[in-house]
């Protein structure tokens, strides 16, 4: 018992998903921290788009770094089906903390939704990619 959701042989032992938010709350603090580097030291040395996109690249590794660690230490052996839903997890509230964010501060939708606009140039999108991935990747790296 204590399973939902997953498929037959592969279930969802929603007691093993609380360290993976832990380690997402970890994440989005080194993203904070990311955003202040860019703002501070990044932006008015390298420019604003150049700035936004070494920001990126670096919570993207800060991202799989941080992933990766977790995924090596950690002796839950996660499901298949439980480390698609850290994936899904992490990428939902991350993108809910920008969209929540960006209400409080007043920032119309649209401008949070064109950071997702590749055609633009925009790169955020790979954040959410990472997240979205790196469970995965890293969770059956390190459990074969």
């Amino acid at each position: 018992m204590g399973t939902v959701l997953g498929v037959e042989g592969d279930p969802i032992r929603l007691n093993v998903l609380l360290y993976p938010l832990g380690v997402w709350v970890v994440m989005a603090g080194i993203a904070v921290a990311n955003g202040g580097l860019r703002e501070i030291v990044l932006i008015p040395r390298v420019g604003d788009y150049a700035g936004h996109v070494l920001s990126t690249a670096l919570l993207v590794a800060a991202i799989l770094l941080v992933s990766g660690v977790y995924f090596s230490w950690t002796s839950i052996g996660y499901t298949r089906s439980e480390l698609v839903l850290v994936g899904v997890v992490w990428t939902v509230l991350t993108v809910g903390f920008e969209f929540a964010v960006g209400y409080v501060e007043g920032t119309p939708v649209s401008v949070t939704l064109g950071q997702y606009d590749v055609l633009a140039g925009q790169v955020w999108i790979a954040v959410p990619v990472a997240l979205l991935v790196s469970p995965l990747l890293f969770g059956w790296y390190f459990s074969t």
